[in-house]
């Protein structure tokens, strides 16, 4: 069988960070590292996603080209990968004329076969940059916030999700003219039609995480909606029609064809330009794709439903989602540099710490917390004192009593049985965990191992064997160097570059994941050298101080003081949510009727990317009565719910029991 992963494509406009790693990036090195070892026929594809407004965006405030922004980015980040141990077989970026002839031909294929139709929608227009504004482009003032900076799509200051029309106020972030409303014709892909397919196929997924599966559903409740696979932008694939030629496709639309342009490039990279076919055409090749939960929706729904609509490729096998690294406490925040930047963290450490650190405590089926403390404990405490000081012990014993030759077992006793055995327990219970990607788990059966080994060493006391029965000193070293060349094997998908030092120091002959409980190595020891160092708890704090050191202006919020006569002017009413319905052609506004006692009324509210609209229905909520009202998308929205706002999560301010629709908040 061939086996074809994937991992998301990282967006050139930044560097990699934690999350990305934790996301994505490591588990799917450790499940390709296992499936190599286990010499499965497997291909690792990856590559820069390079198209997208905050692209330009970034361009023209550094007043350079697209490309060179992409050019900087997609180095750096290939860098960094291959520094941290990331093993692609390929890894590409978008901007290549592959990856745009192979989008473009993706494009036509369910065009003809019927999927992608034309639509005129309204969209803001500059008449001073000449131009349709994509989200990015329009700023304003946020409806909720007051803030005079917020995107068209996001308001940095309060987290709340907008599209450009919520924006009071709206100028373009270009020339900072008055944009107009004007209708513009895009490109929708028929998503709606593949619904019931999806489900079936979904449904058949019984052994998908919960994560994905639970996501999915919830996009189904709300029902499937077309969706636009075209901007009127310059920079990115174009659309291969005659009357479109002003327009690209959309980022989330050419992207995850890059994974199949990546595999061409590979091919072609090999001198087998037509190799790719025996993964992407082949039904029986299984497809896994490494994503984090904010990808959920477009790999397990979106792009599937694209493969369908061509018709010629491979669905997904495996979705391995992975939930959010926190850091420190908080979410990690670009804007503000609350993250861990792997190039800085590379000039200042190895990868394997950071990869252990990180593979222990992956956010399999929760978020989970990174801290700086943590990391020191997991290198000093289980890194160092645990598995390098066996290792250490075990072959400078050797060399300085045996002259570093490998020494000749003689009678196995239960003990050294015991060990032995357990190292074949342990290499099948891990691989089994691998395959079922519960990868943390996997990496803490593994470090029973090293554990064990001090154990078995400190109740055989080579030391005093050597002088009182010498050939019991002599199996008792042959186990533990077996053990020692065990782990060169079973920690590679993990710690690839400590496997690789272990290998060279025992002389490993095979490298197969089913030859660890029973190694090849030796005659005699390389050159010793100590595997993991201990790191001071000042370099710590060095790197705890420059989280946030480097914040980019943010807009001030304003926190003048009102009067108590000021606040009672708002009116705070309960409501109970009667119906709920997505605004078509939004991923976030839900128009909702609401009943206030002594009349129903609409409100807009920005909240579908959290709340399923169904299940705000019956809800009470918390209400700003007496707004002013608004127009959002042409709807009219007759006041605001209250919500709880950090960073772009939400929670809905609801009352703990029921009480009467109209009450007063005070």
């Amino acid at each position: 069988m061939k086996i074809l992963v994937t991992a998301a494509l990282p967006y050139a406009n930044g560097e990699i960070h934690l999350g990305h790693l934790a996301g994505a990036y490591l588990p799917a090195d450790i499940y390709v590292r296992y499936l190599r070892l286990k010499q499965q026929d497997v291909i690792f594809i990856c590559g820069s996603d390079e198209h997208g407004v905050p692209i330009t965006i970034a361009a023209e405030q550094q007043k350079v080209s697209p490309q060179t922004i992409v050019d900087r980015y997609h180095k750096s980040i290939k860098e960094s990968f291959k520094k941290f141990g990331c093993s692609f077989d390929n890894y590409s970026r978008t901007s290549l004329p592959l990856h745009h002839k192979t989008a473009q031909e993706f494009f036509l294929k369910i065009y003809t076969r019927g999927y992608v139709y034309p639509k005129t929608i309204s969209q803001f227009y500059c008449p001073e940059c000449k131009m349709f504004l994509a989200d990015r482009y329009v700023i304003g003032r946020c409806p909720y916030c007051e803030n005079d900076k917020a995107r068209g799509d996001q308001c940095e200051l309060c987290g709340r999700w907008l599209e450009p029309f919520n924006l009071i106020e709206p100028k373009c972030r270009t020339c900072g003219s008055t944009p107009h409303e004007r209708q513009t014709t895009h490109y929708f892909f028929k998503l709606s039609e593949f619904e019931n397919a999806l489900k079936t196929w979904i449904k058949e997924k019984s052994h998908w995480k919960d994560n994905v599966k639970k996501f999915c559903e919830g996009w189904f409740a709300q029902g499937l909606e077309d969706r636009a696979i075209t901007r009127d932008l310059t920079w990115g694939v174009k659309v291969p029609l005659p009357e479109a030629q002003d327009k690209v496709l959309y980022v989330w639309f050419d992207a995850p064809i890059g994974y199949i342009s990546s595999t061409k490039e590979w091919a072609e990279k090999k001198g087998k330009p037509d190799l790719w076919k025996d993964y992407w055409l082949d039904p029986k090749t299984k497809l896994v794709h490494f994503i984090g939960k904010d990808n959920i929706v477009f790999h397990a729904i979106v792009w599937p439903a694209m493969l369908m609509a061509h018709g010629d490729y491979v669905l997904p096998s495996e979705i391995p989602a992975n939930e959010f690294l926190n850091l420190e406490g908080r979410k990690l925040s670009t804007s503000e540099n609350w993250a861990v930047w792997l190039p800085e963290y590379l000039n200042d450490f190895e990868p394997d710490p950071l990869r252990y650190a990180l593979g222990i405590n992956l956010p399999e089926n929760r978020d989970v917390d990174f801290t700086w403390r943590d990391f020191l404990a997991r290198n000093n405490n289980e890194l160092a004192d645990i598995l390098g000081n066996f290792i250490n012990r075990v072959l400078v014993f050797t060399h300085k009593n045996f002259n570093g030759i490998i020494p000749k077992p003689a009678i196995l006793v239960n003990e050294d049985l015991e060990v032995i055995k357990k190292i074949e327990e342990i290499a099948q219970e891990s691989g089994e965990l691998i395959e079922k990607f519960q990868l943390k788990d996997a990496l803490k059966t593994l470090m029973t191992l090293p554990a064990l080994g001090n154990r078995y060493f400190d109740y055989q006391a080579p030391w005093t064997t050597l002088k009182t029965n010498r050939t019991r000193c002599q199996t008792t070293i042959n186990v533990c160097l077996k053990l020692v060349a065990s782990l060169g094997i079973l920690l590679e998908p993990f710690l690839p570059f400590t496997a690789q030092r272990i290998a060279n120091m025992v002389k490993l002959r095979s490298k197969t994941w089913d030859s660890a409980p029973n190694p090849e190595f030796g005659p005699d020891l390389g050159e010793v050298t100590v595997l993991f160092r201990k790191i001071d708890e000042k370099i710590i704090e060095v790197q705890l101080k420059k989280l946030g050191s480097k914040k980019q202006t943010q807009p001030k919020e304003n926190k003048m003081e009102v009067t108590l006569d000021e606040f009672k002017r708002i009116e705070l009413k309960v409501a109970k949510v009667i119906s709920a319905q997505r605004v078509l052609g939004t991923d976030k506004l839900v128009q909702l009727e609401i009943d206030l006692g002594t009349e129903t009324r609409q409100i807009v509210a920005g909240i579908g990317h959290v709340y399923p609209p169904e299940s705000l229905i019956g809800k009470n909520i918390v209400v700003v009565s007496n707004l002013q009202k608004a127009k959002i998308r042409g709807i009219e929205s007759y006041g605001m719910l209250l919500a709880a706002v950090s960073d772009s999560d939400i929670a809905l301010i609801t009352t703990d029991k029921e009480i009467k629709p109209g009450s007063l908040v005070s």
